[in-house]
């Protein structure tokens, strides 16, 4: 038996608690590890409140989390991991816990922190799925709404180091953050679209919504063409017609290799605002939820 956080019904930050889980064993192809950093995401407080719940129902008692970074202590059939690997990666089954399953491990290099390698999982793969689908070339300009979040940071740096121009929207304590990644930044709120098309000298050719702050229709009338607005926030992208992106490692290609080494090199920030005892998921939430943080949250079982 083991630790790890659950929930049993759909509700506040409040329904995580700390439970006694029979300890994962490893199927064929995966690796069980001993946590040790887990990463808080967007999606799992989405997924908690039941948001998503006529998307992708719970199966109570649910483990929450997506990504975790530790070292393997058991390994399945044809695990492409060994025993004491460090690796980060996806979990299979939940992340906050003590002990976690990875099928896609990735070794985590020594310059990594353990919250660094968790945090840079989904958030990272995310961001690199979504340039991908929207097909943002060097000399293009971008608009990244929430481009201070999670999420946002990664496609800034990723965008910009592939030479596109990027314009940020973000709260204007986070402003001088953006600017720091070689983005303009503009501040979100009533007039940005204003505020982007002054600094837009040659137009806006794509957007990507990371923030799902209503800018959909706005963004729309900034390319002039729904086909080159994404969002991974906003549940009205039908209604616009933009495209809603949502996916998984599988669909973001090999991309976690290529985001840990930019990483290690230097080349790639993911900035971890807070980390938090495993018992303290809850509280980790609500600060989230409340908007407290600038950076990632992460668990440390």
């Amino acid at each position: 038996m083991s630790t790890a956080i659950t929930f049993s019904e759909y509700g506040p930050p409040a329904v995580l608690r700390p439970t006694e889980v029979a300890t994962p064993e490893p199927g064929p192809g995966q690796v069980r590890i001993a946590v040790k950093a887990a990463s808080v995401n967007p999606l799992d407080m989405k997924i908690r409140s039941g948001l998503m719940a006529n998307v992708a129902p719970a199966r109570f008692p649910m483990i929450p989390g997506l990504d975790a970074a530790g070292v393997v202590d058991a390994v399945g059939q044809g695990a492409a991991a060994a025993m004491g690997d460090e690796v980060l990666g996806a979990t299979v089954g939940g992340s906050y816990s003590e002990y976690a399953l990875l099928e896609r491990p990735v070794a985590k290099p020594e310059v990594l922190s353990w919250e660094v390698a968790a945090s840079l999982v989904t958030v990272g793969q995310t961001a690199f799925r979504v340039l991908g689908q929207l097909g943002v070339q060097a000399g293009q300009t971008l608009l990244v709404h929430g481009a201070a979040g999670s999420v946002g940071v990664i496609a800034v740096q990723l965008a910009v180091a592939r030479g596109i121009t990027v314009i940020g929207t973000a709260a204007e304590p986070d402003l001088d953050r953006v600017t720091a990644l070689g983005a303009t930044a503009v501040p979100y709120g009533d007039g940005w679209a204003e505020r982007v098309r002054a600094e837009a000298a040659k137009g806006v050719d794509f957007v990507f919504d990371a923030s799902g702050a209503g800018v959909l229709a706005d963004s729309v009338a900034l390319t002039r063409d729904a086909g080159k607005v994404i969002t991974i926030a906003d549940m009205s992208a039908q209604k616009h017609e933009v495209r809603f992106s949502a996916g998984n490692a599988d669909q973001a290609g090999d991309s976690l290799p290529e985001l840990v080494q930019l990483a290690a090199a230097g080349k790639l920030t993911v900035p971890v605002w807070r980390t938090y005892p495993l018992t303290e998921a809850a509280q980790a939430h609500a600060d989230l939820e409340a908007h407290r943080n600038q950076g990632k949250a992460v668990l440390l079982p």
